[in-house]
């Protein structure tokens, strides 16, 4: 907890944006962090509730009110050992994360949680500012080796606490650079790259070995890797996207992508990296309509912002949220309501209740987007048919599963339905999968798509699993 009144002494203050018109001209973070002073008094409104219902919202298991009395106490340093004592990358949760933690604060009952993603950011930044973030090598070797397909934050949670138990951890990326979506699906307005960056040179020096540029499943064989190494863990994600317009009118016409086509290419840019061989697509000039609703829908908004479009809507086939929940029914769940995102706010048209019928165009391109309203039971409502002007259509309606090519098909692997969702066959006792001894899998790959909290989560506790396989015990937390 913080000061015993601070929730009553101080309001709720969080960091604020810069303006939409300055921001969308370039590719930096613009969140303005809150000052020290401030984030003081914030971590003074943690209050002795009895029950840190934030607790069971984070993922990670974060000792939340821990460190906000940390923070309050000026005890910076032990703050920040205490932050990475449960989650090896909170400067990326601090950007990125949600914050369910905030869902379920105690004062999130009248709307005021204590600003706990702002706090674990700015711990997290300031233990880089002042150096307390170090290599931190195993003192003693295993003579165990662990093979990790994938480099996400699933693979790279994993990899660290292997690594830090003594064994030789080699990760294996088919992309050019490590991290996953971390690297080439969050948009550089929302995390620079050097955030990743310089956690990858930290778990070099701590011994992980990185593999960049090899395709497990394809370039380099998945049966091997498991012949060659103690422990084979599989976080590749959830990459295979959903199309529920695959035999709708127009559907092949140019100018129509998955989000994640889209968006890796725009990272490329921004860091120089070479594109793929592939066709370019760029929303400069355009009428863009995005298709979805969620985090991957907004970053297509955004991106598409900064490279030019002429207008950009996004349309949700769901109804439109309340404003407020009912915190009697919901609290301390993550809560269904209206929610503007940093890019919808930057001047995107947001359609609820809409559902696409297909596609239309002139000479191979798509040029409008056919529609109907739905009702409540998502039913078409006749006579409310419509189109809308697209240049550009981009699906962003989420992922159903891990690609069932590469390594799921060269292992054989069985991939079960999550609800909607797709996933490995492993639960979350010992992270193994069921036909193969020492095959693991975390992340996307097992539970199906979800946070980047999440998938931190699942590669912490896949290596405590890993270590306990390999050594018959593990010191490692899950």
């Amino acid at each position: 907890m913080g000061k015993i009144t601070g929730f009553m002494e101080f309001d709720r203050k969080d960091r604020h944006y810069r303006p939409a018109k300055e921001r969308v001209r370039h590719w930096r973070e613009f969140v303005e962090p809150l000052s020290k002073e401030e984030v003081t008094k914030q971590a003074a409104r943690c209050m002795d509730c009895g029950i840190p219902y934030c607790h069971n919202g984070c993922p990670v298991n974060n000792q939340i009110p821990d460190w906000n009395d940390l923070v309050y106490r000026d005890q910076w340093k032990t703050a920040a050992l205490n932050l990475h004592s449960t989650n090896n990358f909170p400067e990326v949760t601090g950007r990125v994360c949600p914050a369910p933690c905030e869902a379920a604060c105690t004062l999130n009952i009248d709307d005021n949680p204590v600003t706990i993603k702002t706090i674990e950011c700015a711990i997290a930044d300031k233990a880089f500012a002042e150096g307390w973030v170090a290599p931190e090598p195993a003192e003693r070797k295993t003579g165990k080796t662990v093979a990790i397909v994938g480099s996400g934050p699933a693979g790279l949670a994993a990899a660290q606490q292997l690594a830090r138990a003594g064994h030789e951890v080699h990760v294996y990326e088919r992309n050019a650079r490590p991290g996953g979506l971390l690297t080439y699906g969050i948009p550089d307005f929302k995390m620079e790259k050097a955030i990743v960056e310089r956690r990858i040179k930290q778990m070099e020096a701590e011994g992980v070995v990185f593999h960049c540029n090899v395709h497990v499943g394809e370039t380099v064989s998945a049966w091997a890797l498991a012949d060659t190494h103690d422990a084979l863990l599989l976080a590749g994600g959830s990459e295979e996207p959903f199309d529920f317009f695959a035999t709708s009118p127009g559907r092949q016409l140019d100018g129509i992508h998955y989000a994640m086509t889209f968006l890796p290419q725009q990272n490329r840019r921004v860091s120089g990296e070479p594109q793929r061989d592939e066709p370019q697509i760029t929303a400069k000039d355009k009428h863009v309509i995005v298709i979805g609703g969620g985090d991957t829908g907004s970053d297509c908004i955004g991106t598409s912002f900064r490279q030019g479009a002429k207008s950009v809507t996004q349309l949700e086939i769901m109804p439109m949220p309340p404003e407020q929940e009912n915190k009697g029914l919901s609290w301390p769940h993550w809560p269904l309501k209206l929610r503007v995102s940093s890019s919808q706010a930057e001047g995107a048209k947001v359609e609820y209740s809409i559902s696409t019928t297909g596609f239309a165009g002139k000479n191979g391109k798509v040029e409008k987007l056919l529609y109907t309203r739905v009702d409540s039971a998502l039913k078409p409502v006749p006579g409310s048919e419509g189109e809308l002007p697209a240049d550009l259509v981009l699906f962003a309606m989420g992922f159903s599963g891990p690609v069932e090519g590469d390594v799921v098909k060269e292992l054989g692997l069985a991939v079960v339905p999550r609800g909607r969702f797709k996933g490995l066959d492993a639960n979350e006792k010992d992270y193994r999968l069921k036909a193969h001894k020492k095959v693991f899998a975390a992340g996307d790959i097992r539970r199906g798509q979800s946070l980047v909290v999440w998938a931190i989560r699942e590669g912490r506790q896949a290596a405590h699993a890993i270590d306990r396989f390999l050594m018959a015990r593990s010191d490692l937390p899950r």
